[in-house]
């Protein structure tokens, strides 16, 4: 798609001159020559950047009139990238907007690579930055309509990989189908497990949770099927299996993958039949169950090891839904963690900034624990990244982002500029605080 230009001055050879230049550069320019026929052309066309004067009037050089206009601009549009064309007399005028937000100024006579490298730069930046305005707004509207739509089940989430895996989930909740969720430890498959229920015909039926992983192995067809007295040493009395216990609901079996052999052929026959015998017992008990189970374990490896039966996977993931880690959803860690904190206290922006870099090998579960520590550990109602206790440095794949501008601003603003706390704020040392307040060009 073409860039379009305006550009603002009351001289015509200067307009003449930047249209020739830009059209020869593959840009579509437009000009106006009073700051009334720019705003107008504002009003009724789309542009991605202008380029205005800051004198209109014959012997002015205050750059009053250009201020005016930016401020007109602005109304209109907040966010439009603006360059402006100053004259050494008001190029303190120019400063000082740019302070306010103008993307740029160049001095008359200006250097033509260096406008057309700003101009093209401001433009590619313009471009994305709506693009991702469009993509969060139609994000928002899908996570509008999935709330009103769906019980997400308390479910927190603003990540876009998250939402496109409940749009999945909720679309299927309804259905019989056997649902396999796969995901790393911690990352929230029971939470997923719990949204489809609620969405299902099944939600106010028996919903019985099995951790298969947590039961010995000579135990677990016991547990799913039942067991009849005298079936085993120490089986003292007959008692019924969670299939039975979930008859007419839903069963979600975690860590799938652990199931013994002997276990996933009773499974699969529960699965095809709705039967199965408990532990000891030749009566034959008829049940039906909507099974969800979950799996941070590579199945398919299992399946060529010999350890998990590959008729059994396919029934099991007629529907699979891939969870991704903490890390793969980055928009999730800050809401979660606000979440988790609840009212009385907040995070400090360092504290924000290291819970970003994070690789989170325990996912969710393990901020969770973080911010559970670090609500006991800190001092007031702030929490600091110190109350994290959590080391950047051994987090391998952690980021390599570094502090913003904006990021310094907001840390000394919040501790009324003292560089001391505010620092600590960030997780700085003073030294390393005044280096970056060098480097932004920000006053001590």
């Amino acid at each position: 798609m073409q860039h379009r230009i305006l550009v603002i001055d009351d001289n015509q050879d200067v307009v003449k001159a930047l249209k020739l230049l830009f059209l020869l550069n593959d840009i579509d320019c437009d000009g106006a020559t009073s700051p009334e026929q720019g705003l107008e052309m504002l009003k009724t066309s789309s542009y991605d950047l202008v380029i205005q004067d800051m004198n209109f009037s014959l012997d002015t050089t205050s750059g009053v009139e250009g201020k005016a206009l930016y401020q007109d601009i602005r109304q209109l549009n907040s966010d439009l990238p603006i360059i402006l064309l100053t004259a050494w007399g008001n190029l303190e005028m120019a400063v000082e907007l740019i302070k306010d937000g103008a993307a740029d100024y160049l001095e008359k006579p200006w250097r033509e690579e260096k406008l057309l490298a700003s101009v093209n730069q401001l433009m590619e930046m313009y471009r994305l930055e709506k693009a991702q305005f469009k993509q969060q707004k139609q994000s928002l509207a899908r996570t509008t309509k999935l709330a009103d739509k769906f019980d997400l089940a308390g479910l927190v989430y603003s990540d876009p990989a998250m939402l496109s895996l409940l749009e999945v989930a909720t679309q299927v909740a309804h259905s019989d189908a056997p649902i396999l969720i796969t995901g790393p430890n911690g990352a929230g498959k029971e939470k997923i497990a719990e949204v489809i229920v609620a969405n299902s015909p099944y939600k106010e039926a028996p919903f019985i949770k099995v951790n298969a992983g947590a039961l010995p192995a000579d135990l677990i067809e016991a547990e799913l099927f039942g067991v009849v007295s005298g079936a085993y040493t120490g089986a003292t009395k007959s008692r019924i299996g969670r299939f039975e216990a979930a008859d007419g609901g839903t069963i979600f079996l975690d860590e799938i993958g652990n199931l013994p052999l002997s276990g996933q052929q009773k499974l699969l026959r529960v699965l095809q039949t709705g039967e199965f015998e408990p532990v000891g017992s030749s009566q034959t008990k008829k049940v039906k169950v909507r099974v969800i189970s979950a799996t941070n374990a590579e199945l398919s490896k299992a399946i060529l090891q010999g350890q998990f039966r590959e008729d059994l996977y396919y029934r099991l993931n007629m529907i699979e839904l891939s969870l991704p880690s903490l890390t793969e959803r980055p928009e999730d860690i800050i809401p979660l963690a606000e979440h988790f904190i609840g009212e009385g206290k907040q995070l400090s922006s360092g504290a924000i900034h290291t819970l970003k870099r994070y690789n989170w090998p325990g996912n969710v579960r393990e901020l969770q624990n973080v911010i559970g520590r670090a609500k006991l550990l800190a001092q007031g109602n702030i929490i600091e990244p110190s109350d994290l206790g959590i080391n950047i440095k051994q987090s391998s794949s952690a980021a390599t982002s570094e502090f913003s501008a904006q990021d310094i601003r907001a840390a000394l603003s919040s501790h009324d500029g003292n560089v001391t706390h505010a620092a600590k704020s960030l997780g700085l040392s003073r030294q390393a605080m005044y280096r970056r307040m060098d480097k932004f060009g920000i006053e001590r």
